[in-house]
């Protein structure tokens, strides 16, 4: 498929690396559903791409609601009956970094994974029918380098003292899943991958010094693979990352 006959939607598209990889996506000329779970913003951020130009319309979508994931799965059925691209980029990161791993509250892993790892779950599960509709279906899912358990029992890693016990498991989880999913879709069309995007300045991480146009661009590679690109991978702007 050429790009501008795609439709994608990306999840927690209303700001940060969501909001870039949209912009990205639609800059290819794909159709990009931009989803959030507050609709007037998702309205307000996908009116000011329309106003440049790009073809982006907006979707409300909770990943923490299953009512509102399915109701945002039948409207994407009415809308174009089918789904090319899905980008599950909501996530939360919520350890306090002051904290061991074994004092960080039930609480925090409970949500975090209700987040990282369930949320993304529930979404690819109610839209999956949607990109089994497309000639050639994509799911990208947004991991981090923090979820490779090789790189954090290895002393001389740059990950080796960033110990977030409850959102790295949880990234360690989705990646997991996308290795398990890519195996059950690997005789179809569906190609499904993980990525890091890079320690990127966003509102969950201010300190990074990673531009946000950088950080999405993992997110569309993925996005846009050809047929005959990988599945079932965990990368880094092309470069494979050690599990």
């Amino acid at each position: 498929m050429n790009t501008s006959s795609r439709i994608a939607l990306v999840t927690g598209a209303t700001r940060g690396i969501g909001l870039e990889t949209v912009r990205q996506l639609a800059r290819a000329g794909v159709h990009t559903l931009l989803a959030g779970r507050d609709r007037a913003r998702a309205v307000e951020a996908s009116l000011d791409l329309q106003s440049q130009g790009f073809p982006v319309e907006a979707i409300a979508l909770d990943v923490n609601d299953g009512a509102s994931i399915r109701e945002a799965a039948a409207e994407v059925q009415r809308r174009h009956g089918r789904l090319d691209i899905l980008v599950n980029n909501a996530g939360i990161l919520i350890d306090d970094a002051a904290l061991k791993p074994s004092q960080q509250s039930l609480e925090t892993w409970r949500a975090t994974f209700e987040t990282n790892l369930f949320a993304v779950v529930e979404v690819t599960r109610a839209f999956l029918p949607l990109l089994q509709a497309s000639p050639s279906g994509r799911i990208v899912n947004v991991s981090s380098i923090l979820a490779s358990l090789a790189l954090h029992v290895d002393p001389s890693s740059p990950i080796y003292g960033i110990k977030l016990p409850a959102y790295n498991a949880s990234k360690s989880a989705l990646n997991a899943f996308t290795v398990h999913l890519a195996w059950e879709l690997r005789e179809t069309a569906i190609k499904v991958n993980a990525i890091h995007p890079g320690a990127v300045k966003t509102d969950m991480n201010p300190s990074a010094q990673m531009d946000v146009v950088d950080g999405a661009r993992s997110s569309v590679a993925m996005a846009l693979l050809d047929d005959d690109g990988p599945t079932g991978t965990f990368t880094h702007l092309g470069e494979p990352l050690p599990w």
